[in-house]
């Protein structure tokens, strides 16, 4: 998903995947709780424009520099 914004669709079907259930979480949320079941920190939309975590799917929506 490099360079794109993820839909909310992707996201709960990724989610799913991990054993997340979306239920009636807002996007970020779900975000948040994607990154934690793979391990990750639940950093998305707090990184204020700095952030060292390359291989994460998120990366280009959370900094906003998906083509």
């Amino acid at each position: 998903m490099k360079g794109s914004f993820m839909t909310l669709t992707e996201i709960k079907t990724k989610a799913k995947g991990l054993g997340v259930k979306p239920g009636k979480m807002k996007k970020t949320e779900l975000i948040h709780a994607i990154q934690l079941a793979e391990g990750n920190f639940d950093c998305f939309g707090r990184a204020g424009g700095d952030c060292d975590q390359m291989a994460c799917c998120f990366r280009d929506d959370c900094l906003g520099t998906a083509k």
